[in-house]
């Protein structure tokens, strides 16, 4: 098993994501092109950042902080909760209010709206537990 977020992680990530026909044919309906980031909570800098294009991560590596539209934080502790037993959207939705999970740059509200991003959001933290 990898380290959350290592460089290792990232790779074996975007081997299942893109793999991954739901996520990738969801995303790629709704024309979502972005760069994303996780990391924690009381860094200041992401640990991983993934730029998605039609749906299929096609890098993963720093980004310029600007280029970077969605920055989600949690603990350590919390991404290893979330992961352990991938939530659903209630769940998310709890983590989210409860500040466990923060967006640093996203609209986790207008996210949550649109069902195509919404099901990519909570089947990523699906595909974070085959990997970790």
């Amino acid at each position: 098993m990898s380290e959350l977020f290592s460089e290792d992680w990232g790779k074996a990530y975007m081997e299942a994501w893109n793999n991954d026909g739901e996520i990738t044919s969801t995303l790629r309906q709704a024309d979502f092109c972005s760069v994303v980031a996780f990391g924690f909570q009381e860094e200041e800098d992401p640990r991983f950042v993934m730029r998605i294009e039609n749906g299929l991560i096609q890098s993963l590596d720093k980004q310029p902080v600007d280029s970077i539209k969605w920055d989600i934080r949690a603990s350590k502790e919390n991404w290893l909760s979330l992961i352990a037993k991938p939530p659903g959207l209630m769940k998310l939705g709890m983590a989210y209010t409860s500040r466990k999970m923060r967006f640093n740059k996203g609209d986790y509200a207008t996210m949550i709206k649109d069902p195509n991003l919404a099901g990519a959001f909570v089947k990523s933290f699906g595909l974070m537990s085959k990997v970790s």
